[in-house]
Parts: C-alpha cells; sequence; structure tokens
C-alpha cells in the first residue's frame, strides 16, 4: 500500500510503501462499529446512583384508607408510581459497562481503520514531527504552514517538548502508537504517522 509522504508545507512530495497487513485490508464496518463501541463502553465510569424504594425518604404510613375513595390501593408513597418513589431498576455505582473484545477482533478492527483512512486520504506519512522548545506557537505554526486544522499525529517517540507544546492546542492530539486508539482515529480529519511509528504500528496489527 503506497501511502502520501508529506513534506513541512503539507504537500505530497512523494510516495511511502507501507505493509499491506495493517493499509491495506478490507473494510469491514461490523468489525469497526464493535470496536469503536467498546472502547467507548470500557471508558464509562459507574459513577451515577439511584435510589430504590428502599432508599429513598418516605413514611411508612398508608397515605389514605384502602376503599371509598375512588382512587387506586397505596401502601406507601414510596412506590415507583408515585411522585419522588424509588425507582424500579436504579442505576448502580457499581454497574459495569466493560465489553469484552478478543485480541484478534481488535487487531483486525484497528488494521481495517487505518485502511479505509488510507483509501480516504485522511492518512499521510511525514518523516518526523518535532519542535525545539515546548512552545505551542511553533507547533501550531508547523500545522498551519500543512493546512491541518484536525489532525491526530501517531509519533514513534512523544518527547516532552513535543508533549508540551501540544497539549494546548485544540483540534490536535499526538500519542505514541500504543496509545492510538479507534473512536480518535475515526473522529479526527487527518492522521499523520511518522516513518518510525509505522513500524510499530505493523508489530502491533498485522
Amino acid at each position: 500500500m503506497q501511502l502520501e509522504l508529506l513534506n513541512e508545507q503539507g504537500q505530497a512530495s512523494s510516495k511511502y510503501d507501507a505493509p499491506e497487513t495493517v493499509f491495506g485490508r478490507e473494510y469491514n464496518e461490523d468489525l469497526v462499529h464493535q470496536v469503536v463501541v467498546a472502547f467507548q463502553a470500557n471508558a464509562r465510569q459507574g459513577t451515577r446512583a439511584q435510589k430504590d424504594r428502599e432508599q429513598v425518604k418516605h413514611s411508612t404510613k398508608k397515605p389514605f384508607r384502602q376503599k371509598g375513595t375512588g382512587r387506586a390501593r397505596a401502601g406507601m408513597t414510596s412506590s415507583p408510581l408515585w411522585r419522588g418513589g424509588g425507582r424500579i431498576f436504579p442505576n448502580m455505582p457499581d454497574e459495569n459497562f466493560t465489553q469484552k473484545l478478543n485480541k484478534k477482533m481488535y487487531r483486525a478492527g484497528m488494521a481495517s481503520i487505518f485502511s479505509q483512512l488510507a483509501r480516504e486520504g485522511r492518512l499521510a506519512v511525514v518523516d518526523s514531527i518535532k519542535v525545539d522548545s515546548p512552545k505551542t506557537k511553533q507547533l501550531a505554526a508547523k500545522f498551519k504552514a500543512m493546512n491541518l486544522q484536525s489532525v491526530l499525529v501517531i509519533a514513534e517517540e512523544v518527547d516532552e517538548n513535543l508533549y508540551l507544546a501540544s497539549r494546548n492546542l485544540t483540534g490536535v492530539l499526538v500519542v505514541e502508537p500504543r496509545y492510538a486508539d479507534p473512536l480518535s482515529l475515526v473522529h479526527y480529519k487527518k492522521v499523520l504517522v511518522t516513518k518510525g511509528a509505522i513500524d510499530k504500528l505493523k508489530e502491533m496489527f498485522a
């Protein structure tokens, strides 16, 4: 699979031969959907909580007599049918949202995403992404020269200067290959991969 090799002005200077096992696979929409949904589900935290009819603050007194009122019989105001009553199936803090995904499926799904990005022209290769100092302005000027607003950069190594320069940029995320996730790959309009990162991606997903 041949990918565009961009220069510092964002222009395609030549082609780069990338491994077919990662960047030349067929697109499997169902698998990609499963990988993205599982990633989002595993990131959820079970911190929300609701009260059942035992936990709500209420009186155990019967609200009105059983017969003669014309209303439906009621025993307690904590009933889920009443305003302020407990929930029937409340959300609990220990709720588990995780979804199991086999390693083989995850690798195939990630390779499918990379391949589709390459076919759509949303993925390109660069020699390297480096900055001399931890200055956001310097890195912003580099992306502006390449005409990139929403970009995910996968570098073989993210040093302190690159991390500090990129963390405050809106629409820019710089990660190492091991931290590349399916949601970010789908979200950002352009994905830049350094030559050194391609070798690591081949080891991970081929």
